[in-house]
């Protein structure tokens, strides 16, 4: 039988007549806006009681109210059953009794708080609800009988480890973490937001927290290379875990399949010597989103967070890494009035950025643009972005399909993942739209046979495409360290295809400074390789002819592959040879000789 479905805190309180329907409306509105909770600025705004709201959340989640003003309330309290301190740090009251624990508490809905509780005192049921206001009144009032002394709890010692850990980083936090206001949070908290806050001032891409056997892996992305930061003690897992994903807006309690969620959480703005910047006597707060992917594993979920870095797509396409002739034929070709063009390269290489790069040089006002995306990763004013959601049926196949009724100018397709979305974006490039997309191959001329192996018809393939740029991102030298090379290696510059004598006084290496934190490199750039479609392409793709074929047409047409830019790159002391030997698709590469340097 379906549960029936839990009524609304607004219509608990108009029903208990405290409220009235105007002022649950107004207070809707502000707690959106404010991202408080309904029930906060109807007490904020003197509308009830606090009292009110904790008698409609009794009644909302079906258990007692509490009304700790009244003796025979008060009198059902043994304040022995639990220690002093977890009563006045989690605000919350033990009833009496000798069976299972059984708690007053002020707030049902702070599943982060209650289950960090769990592992301090063991399950236990809530027992009702009383108001914070009571709730703190009582403690601070009058504790007369502590009884005995209390056994250790076995979640004591973890507790305290978890203050250790984030007390040996507090830094992190003091320099800004008043300004992100988790002074006041619990322990866990404080440990994700320094994990969170060291993450995103040292620049990593990505957070990886990874449940092992006897203890959890954290590690960081930084520059493409995951670096191990530290292993935090195995009994933090679920607590740690858990307040990631509620955090995320995803279900804490499923633990079996994989779940995506989002957190948008402020970061303090530093400088180059790791300082706030101040505006007006104030630091400067950035919201970071974070998308975060969770995924069942042996030794339980491994998470990870995707930092969106929202000035990642505002570099501008020279800084992308675009030679100067590659980026006046790639200006040329987004300014085309339709066609698709095509950016392809693995997970991770950079895709989005360059396409979002694209689209920020076009956004004006005389152009309507609109994206189709899952997820959505970057926000944009003046573009119209939607979000796919196959869970309720709001496919890439049907986006579309509406969005050529909106009359755009230009289109962006997250990705072109099977033949029903090929034909639409195709259909939109044949009937007047610029159209942009995403296509998992490891060169541009095998975009050619991957739609064609998709189904779509070669023709098609032919007349629409109108260029493809494949993409890799590479290390780049460290500017404060890097050095000569008076002796490079011969065998990566053989495989880079550059000899000795060229190489002479131009080849750069790593060193290792502060300032990139010894690795030697800081900060990543784009290799690329630029396809555009002339006759001859044209006529192979009709043909259905192989990849061999296509790439050496394109060559013959004038385009560069991912080693001839990378060697530009070598040259003129940007990064290393055997940087661009890991992404440039060199036969004979063997990535265990990186490990010996």
């Amino acid at each position: 039988m379906a549960r029936k479905p839990r009524q609304k805190l607004g219509e608990i309180l108009i029903g208990l007549g405290v409220v009235t329907l105007a002022q649950v409306d107004e207070a809707f509105v502000a707690a959106r806006a404010r991202g408080m909770r309904l029930g906060e600025i109807l007490v904020e705004t003197n509308a009830c009681k606090e009292e009110d709201v904790a008698k409609a959340l009794a009644q909302q989640f079906g258990v007692d109210f509490f009304n700790l003003d009244l003796v025979t309330d008060m009198n059902k309290i043994d304040k022995a059953r639990i220690a002093s301190d977890l009563i006045k740090k989690f605000l919350v009251l033990p009833l009496a009794g000798s069976g299972k624990l059984r708690l007053i508490i002020h707030d049902p809905m702070d599943i982060d708080t209650l289950e960090l509780l769990r592992f301090r005192v063991g399950d236990f049921e809530q027992a009702g609800i009383a108001s914070k206001r009571q709730i703190r009144s009582y403690i601070d009032g009058g504790a007369k009988a502590e009884g005995p002394p209390r056994k250790q709890l076995a979640g004591d010692s973890m507790d305290k480890s978890v203050d250790k850990s984030v007390d040996r980083n507090e830094g992190s936090i003091d320099r800004s973490g008043k300004s992100i206001d988790i002074e006041d949070e619990g322990p866990i908290r404080r440990l994700v937001a320094r994990i969170i806050l060291d993450a995103v001032n040292g620049r990593a891409s990505d957070i990886h927290i990874e449940p092992a056997e006897g203890h959890i892996m954290l590690r960081y992305r930084i520059d493409g290379v995951c670096v191990e930061i530290e292993k935090l003690q195995k009994t933090l897992q679920n607590a740690v875990l858990s307040t990631i994903k509620l955090m995320a807006g995803v279900n804490i309690a499923e633990r079996r399949i994989p779940q995506d969620g989002r957190i948008k959480f402020p970061v303090p703005e530093l400088d180059q010597m790791g300082d706030p910047v101040l505006k007006d006597g104030k630091p400067v707060i950035n919201q970071i989103d974070f998308r975060v992917s969770t995924c069942p594993a042996f030794y339980g979920e491994s998470i990870v967070l995707r930092i969106l870095r929202p000035d990642s797509v505002r570099i501008g396409l020279l800084n992308l890494g675009f030679e100067q002739d590659s980026l006046d034929v790639f200006n040329k070709i987004i300014r085309r009035p339709n066609g698709i063009f095509l950016v392809t390269g693995p997970t991770g290489s950079g895709k989005t950025t360059t396409l979002y790069s694209a689209l920020a040089i076009l956004n004006t006002p005389d152009r309507k643009i609109i994206t189709a995306e899952d997820p959505v990763e970057y926000n944009f004013n003046g573009i119209n972005q939607v979000q796919i959601r196959e869970q309720i049926g709001l496919t890439f196949g049907i986006v579309l399909k509406s969005m050529l009724r909106q009359a755009p100018n230009i289109i962006l397709i997250g990705e072109i993942r099977d033949r029903e979305v090929a034909d639409i974006a195709i259909q939109a490039a044949l009937t007047g739209h610029l159209v942009f997309s995403t296509l998992h191959t490891n060169d541009a001329p095998s975009a050619i046979t991957r739609l064609v192996d998709m189904g779509v018809k070669p023709f098609l393939v032919a007349s629409s495409i109108q260029a493809v740029l494949a993409q890799r991102l590479g290390r780049v030298l460290c500017p404060m360290c890097k050095t000569l090379d008076d002796a490079p290696d011969p065998k990566f510059l053989k495989l880079v295809d550059i000899a000795p004598e060229e190489a002479m006084g131009k080849v750069m290496k790593a060193v290792g400074c502060p300032n990139c934190k010894g690795t030697g490199y800081r900060g990543r750039k784009a290799i690329f390789e630029m396809m555009i479609m002339n006759s001859e392409i044209r006529e192979l793709a009709f043909q259905r002819a192989g990849v061999s074929k296509l790439r050496a047409a394109a060559v013959r047409g004038g385009m560069r592959s991912l080693l001839g830019d990378g060697r530009i790159k070598i040259l003129k002391g940007v990064t290393t040879p055997d940087e661009v030997a890991k992404y440039a698709q060199i036969e004979g590469f063997d990535p265990s000789e990186m490990a010996k340097r």
